[in-house]
């Protein structure tokens, strides 16, 4: 079984390293990469780069696919390469995955029109612009494809592939190993339990972090042939 994640610059190194770890542990004969246009260097948002091991050329195809998010999404939309090399891949593959704000990759190559489907929580109403339907959910599946919601989300949607595949006793033995027990020091990790001057605060910041940038997702949905909304 052949694992393809879509590795592109600014993209939070979690979405992808989260469920890639998880995935790893799959067993058999199956097989990770992390796939970009080349194998230089791939800085990630968090500062720091990943390393590609192997490029668009050598993945022509795998079972699974499994696109992260990151404030690079609107540029990878913007990337006829990248975009085109996702909807081949994706056109084929057993599974079509995503973490986050990927799913609005995913739904700009085409992929989800017409599927249900999660993002993290403050990108919700950009998946109609592709023709996806949101689900304010952690983990949705719809026929082949499984999205998670933001970030951390990765994991849990990870562990749901991981029983879809091998079977919910090996997923949990995955958990196990990985002491994946969640008891987090604040409740705070949704709109609901945060509030509303935090949600107003991360909202600002990534204003100034990403200028624009629904806008331009509005734009790109455009120039990739979806109906405006």
């Amino acid at each position: 079984m052949r694992i393809a994640f879509l590795l592109f610059p600014s993209l939070t190194q979690l979405d992808l390293t989260g469920p890639a770890q998880v995935l790893a542990r799959l067993g058999g004969d199956s097989r990770l990469d992390l796939v970009w246009r080349s194998r230089d260097p791939v800085m990630s948002d968090a500062g720091f780069a990943i390393m590609p091991t192997a490029s668009f050329d050598e993945v022509p195809a795998a079972d699974i696919l499994c696109v992260p998010g990151g404030v690079g999404v609107n540029a990878l939309i913007a990337d006829d390469e990248a975009m085109d090399w996702i909807a081949q891949v994706g056109a084929s593959a057993q599974w079509v995955t995503s973490v986050c704000t990927g799913s609005l990759i995913l739904a700009g190559a085409g992929l989800l029109r017409g599927y249900r489907a999660t993002t993290h929580w403050a990108w919700h109403d950009m998946l109609p612009l592709f023709g996806a339907v949101p689900v304010a959910e952690r983990v949705v599946r719809d026929r082949n494809r499984v999205t998670g919601a933001g970030v951390t989300a990765g994991i849990d949607f990870a562990l749901s592939l991981t029983a879809l595949l091998r079977g919910e006793d090996h997923a949990r033995a995955v958990q196990l190993g990985l002491e994946y027990d969640p008891s987090p020091p604040f409740d705070a990790g949704s709109p609901a339990s945060a509030g509303d001057a935090l949600v107003t605060g991360f909202k600002a910041r990534m204003d100034r972090l990403a200028p624009g940038r629904e806008e331009e997702l509005r734009m790109l949905a455009h120039r990739r042939g979806f109906a405006a909304m």
